[in-house]
């Protein structure tokens, strides 16, 4: 982790093994943030993100649900159109094991964020961390 920036951390299985990889605490099913690897907030809300993020350059790290693929829209409802635009496409981590990635047997990852003009800005391709030093291009639409 850089710290110059904040890492918005998503729910999910796959990111608890950062947080339990850097001996910190987390929220299985909430949104968390990190800063100079240190937690600063635990189970966020939009809001709460909202004023961490005008605070700090920010990354979000995410996870799709496994089966399903989304990324954006389930499960996930506090990282809103907002706070999605104010990190920007370019600072999205996207983390999935390679199981994850075969469980989807080759659909896209999917978004649904409420926000048609921002589903269109985050489809497309974008890169998954697999594993470390690992990466892999995959499709993402709404």
């Amino acid at each position: 982790m850089d710290n110059d920036f904040l890492y918005i951390i998503g729910p999910g299985t796959t990111t608890r093994a950062i947080m339990q990889r850097l001996g910190l605490s987390y929220t299985l099913l909430g949104v968390d943030a990190v800063y100079k690897k240190e937690v600063i907030g635990l189970d966020l809300g939009e809001s709460e993100l909202l004023k961490l993020i005008n605070k700090e350059k920010a990354k979000l790290i995410i996870t799709p649900i496994g089966g399903q693929g989304y990324i954006f829209g389930r499960g996930n409802q506090q990282l809103s159109p907002q706070v999605i635009r104010k990190v920007k496409r370019d600072n999205i981590i996207i983390i999935a094991t390679y199981n994850k990635i075969v469980s989807l047997k080759g659909s896209p990852l999917l978004v649904d964020t409420g926000d048609l003009s921002l589903d269109r800005e985050l489809n497309g391709y974008m890169q998954i961390v697999t594993n470390y030093h690992e990466r892999t291009a995959y499709r993402v639409k709404f």
